[in-house]
């Protein structure tokens, strides 16, 4: 496999290459191998997490590969396999490798054991207010996806190859982070990084069919979020979805932020939020989804107890009476425009 994307693309600097060679040389010394990522888990957690283990399955049949995490109500099972379940058994022999993608907090990744773990890596493009690992992290802000960087490390490993299997999961990952190529994220390295996975042979029709593809049911969570969203003065288009309303859909909390995208493309709105109840949680929450056009709102993001990207960032809330407060927030961002 050639390097070539580094060579014509990027120029990544010594320190750069350094932190690729270790993360071959921990991949190599391991045996057994674990790797984590985030919980409640989106295209990218799963593509990188998937993609990474099939390609060290594919090149070193001999090693232990397992990947954990929570479950996603809709994306397992239609699109991603079942996460495995480990014992703490399993983690009481501290002599493997955890391998921690697409998460930059200690707090959001779904399980803790990977701090039993004799060596960590870390692959990721989120900001991060104190580091999981400081012998070995690899975090690129710049870059679309964490599939996008496995990716690329992967590329440029010699005397490896990349299946069709592992391309596909990594695809997916970039495909979903990226917008389907069409956030701000999204660059010439980008591009670069999907041909080739391309060139493995994927279909991305089916890769795309099976992504967006939405039952029956959705039209009528569709027809609800068109006839009850709100929208600011300044153009934060906004919809809520209690557990009451949730139940009457026949959805979950997990689901009541997948149409957030059907204000993408309207002009007049600048930002579009998702507000889902969710119940389960030990405390009072609400998630936030958050997207925007153009202006940054990963640092409100953060202030309400989340964060991410510039276009695409999560937030929580105890309950509705935060919710106008968040708004006035991103509301604010557009205040000189108008």
């Amino acid at each position: 496999m050639s390097n070539r994307l580094n060579q014509v693309i990027v120029d990544y600097g010594k320190a750069r290459i350094d932190t690729y060679r270790k993360i071959y040389r921990a991949i190599k010394r391991y045996d057994r191998i674990v790797i984590f990522r985030h919980i409640k888990p989106d295209f990218d957690a799963f593509g990188s997490q998937l993609g990474l283990a099939q390609f060290i399955k594919d090149n070193f049949p001999n090693k232990e590969v397992h990947v954990v995490g929570d479950n996603h109500v809709s994306f397992t099972g239609r699109i991603y396999p079942e996460m495995e379940e480990l014992s703490n058994e399993f983690f009481k022999d501290r002599n493997f490798l955890a391998i921690v993608l697409d998460v930059g907090d200690h707090h959001r990744i779904a399980d803790p054991r990977y701090k039993n773990a004799k060596y960590i890596v870390k692959i990721d493009h989120h900001p991060c207010r104190a580091e999981i690992t400081k012998k070995c992290a690899l975090v690129d802000l710049d870059i679309s996806a964490a599939s996008e960087l496995v990716a690329d490390v992967i590329l440029n490993w010699k005397g490896t190859t990349l299946s069709k299997e592992a391309a596909k999961w990594l695809y997916t990952g970039i495909v979903g982070d990226s917008g389907r190529f069409m956030y701000s994220s999204t660059n010439q390295h980008t591009f670069a990084v999907a041909e080739e996975l391309i060139k493995t042979g994927i279909n991305i029709n089916e890769i795309y069919q099976v992504m967006y593809e939405k039952g029956i049911n959705n039209l009528y969570v569709t027809a609800y979020i068109l006839n009850s969203f709100k929208l600011s003065e300044h153009g934060v288009a906004y919809y809520v979805m209690s557990d009451e309303t949730q139940k009457k859909l026949n959805i979950t909390s997990e689901l009541g932020k997948e149409n957030i995208n059907l204000f993408s493309n309207i002009r007049g709105i600048n930002v579009w939020c998702s507000f889902s109840e969710d119940v389960a949680a030990k405390e009072p929450t609400w998630w936030v989804s958050i997207r925007s056009k153009k202006k940054d709102i990963s640092g409100i993001a953060a202030k309400w107890h989340g964060g991410g990207h510039a276009q695409a960032s999560g937030a929580r809330i105890s309950g509705l009476h935060e919710l106008d407060a968040l708004i006035k927030d991103l509301d604010d961002l557009f205040v000189e425009e108008n």
